[in-house]
């Protein structure tokens, strides 16, 4: 009964147009951002921030813009293990070469360096597409994998292979390092979360996400009205490459602390980013945060019910969560392929006439 339109009246286009029209979604929403920055930083300890915060927030990103790039564009990607891997290793370089500049300026420099790569591995798009287009990022994906890994300048040659995060403080308080406290860590990576799903749902409402939109439904038509394909293709493999950039560099530097680019931003990667766009919702912000949320505590739940509860072994609950995302895949694609995001709409449209039936 409390969620209803009744009395909230609209005085301007603004009003209308703005995200949350409805005055208890707006309500309700700065409610999740004062609870997530006043209250869960005191509450919570660390293995909730490395099991489920953490990669819930980076994947969150990562999800926001693949998203933007197939959900909005229609331009199918599997390269975002390997963008994610230009993120890290970005943010790498900066820290150990200009070790006195903020963090924020490195994180945000490796996204502006991964939209770079990103356009340049997006120029096929403008002449291939569909399943092509998939082979060509899937492409992109093994050769930034192999370049990381053959070049030894991308990791300072360390005879290991593998890049180390330095200890970098905000403010005086570490937030890379081992000495980093969880609420520190988490609040960094909530402050990029934050900004990216302002960015990315102010783009996709305004004309930058009109013109994705009508190459995604059809490009001819688009090319006639008068959308550039160029411009638009480009743009939306710049926005998607700095978000997943972005991911990959706090993936990096806030979670791990060390990384091997063939173990932990390989195919699997890519897939899962995927799988998270896919189970959410294409084309919505907050389908990729409810595919990131799912993909991040269905392990967690599975572990800790079957595992630690019943005793199952362990490669038999990780097993099932195989089973349980394929199975969700395909009956999400074939019954609702706008995914979880979709059935909140619906829920929410059910309760604005509850408990009259039409």
């Amino acid at each position: 009964m409390f969620y209803r339109e009744a009395g909230d009246f609209k005085t301007s286009y603004t009003e209308d147009n703005q995200t949350f029209p409805i005055k208890f979604d707006r309500y309700r929403y700065y409610a999740v951002l004062v609870f997530a920055f006043a209250v869960v930083p005191f509450v919570i300890n660390d293995y909730w921030v490395n099991a489920v915060f953490l990669p819930f927030l980076i994947y969150a990103i990562a999800a926001i813009g693949l998203n933007i790039l197939v959900g909005y564009c229609g331009q199918v990607s599997l390269g975002t293990g390997g963008f994610m891997a230009v993120g890290a290793y970005a943010v790498y370089k900066l820290m150990t070469s200009f070790p006195d500049v903020s963090m924020f300026i490195h994180v945000i420099l490796a996204g502006v360096i991964t939209a770079v790569v990103g356009v340049l591995f997006g120029l096929p798009s403008l002449r291939i597409k569909g399943f092509y287009l998939a082979v060509a990022t899937l492409a992109a994906q093994f050769f930034l994998v192999w370049l990381f890994n053959r070049v030894p300048w991308f990791y300072n040659y360390s005879a290991s292979g593998q890049i180390s995060a330095p200890e970098r403080t905000v403010l005086g308080v570490p937030i890379t390092g081992a000495e980093t406290a969880p609420w520190a860590a988490y609040l960094f990576c909530l402050v990029f979360v934050t900004v990216c799903a302002i960015i990315a749902r102010n783009l996709t409402r305004g004309m930058a996400g009109r013109k994705w939109m009508a190459i995604r439904d059809m490009d001819i038509a688009a090319e006639i009205i008068g959308v550039n394909p160029l411009k638009a293709k480009l743009t939306a493999f710049a926005v998607s490459s700095f978000f997943v950039g972005i991911s990959g560099a706090l993936f990096f530097s806030v979670y791990l602390g060390a990384v091997e680019v063939g173990e932990v931003f390989g195919i699997n990667k890519s897939f899962l980013v995927l799988f998270m766009v896919i189970i959410g919702g294409l084309g919505s912000i907050f389908g990729s945060f409810a595919g990131a949320a799912f993909l991040v505590l269905l392990p967690v739940l599975l572990k800790n019910t079957l595992v630690g509860g019943l005793g199952w072994p362990t490669d038999l609950a990780a097993h099932l969560e195989f089973i349980i995302v394929g199975a969700l895949i395909i009956i999400f694609l074939i019954a609702e392929p706008h995914g979880l995001a979709q059935l909140w709409r619906v829920t929410k449209e059910k309760l604005r006439l509850w408990p009259f039936p039409h």
